[in-house]
């Protein structure tokens, strides 16, 4: 079991994403969000998945390429600290976005993608004692615990299907 991490164990920017994962056991709402949004995204229209509601705003793709992309990014950094305590560089995502090519691949080929990086971030934090989910090291020059990740990753999903849901869909 993952515990809720303490505020001192994530940046104030994470905050905002911890926040939103509300009191379920963290390892059932990644089990639960990995479902329901592969549904989601296999069930939308392909010619919808090229949608932004705006200029300059990303593609339905983008979002989820994005969500893929932080999922990883923040999977990698609590493997890392499990082990050791060091510091990693900071994650730009608009650096990420420039060099995507996420609207050239299909709806399914993306949502069986981010599936597939959701159980491997389950087996990730489902295998950890608890002592390694609370070591700590340095990422975006801030210091973060290894289970602030795993509710970040959650959080971080929240965020953008809220907003899918809003503008998008």
């Amino acid at each position: 079991m993952i515990n809720r991490p303490q505020p001192d164990e994530y940046s104030a920017y994470a905050a905002r994403y911890v926040d939103l994962t509300g009191n379920e056991p963290i390892l059932k709402l990644l089990a639960d969000q990995k479902e329901n949004i592969y549904n989601l995204f296999m069930g939308l229209d392909a010619d919808k998945a090229s949608y932004a509601y705006a200029e300059g705003k990303w593609t339905i793709k983008q979002v989820l390429g994005h969500m893929i992309d932080t999922e990883r990014v923040f999977a990698y950094r609590a493997l890392v600290f499990s082990h050791e305590s060091i510091t990693l560089p900071g994650f730009d995502q608009d650096v990420y976005m420039e060099n995507a090519t996420f609207n050239s691949r299909t709806l399914e080929d993306l949502a069986t993608e981010y599936k597939t990086v959701r159980e491997s971030s389950l087996f990730l934090f489902r295998n950890m004692s608890e002592e390694q989910s609370m070591q700590k090291g340095i990422a975006s020059g801030a210091p973060f615990s290894v289970r602030a990740f795993a509710y970040m990753i959650a959080g971080h999903e929240l965020h953008h299907m809220k907003i899918l849901k809003e503008k998008y869909l």
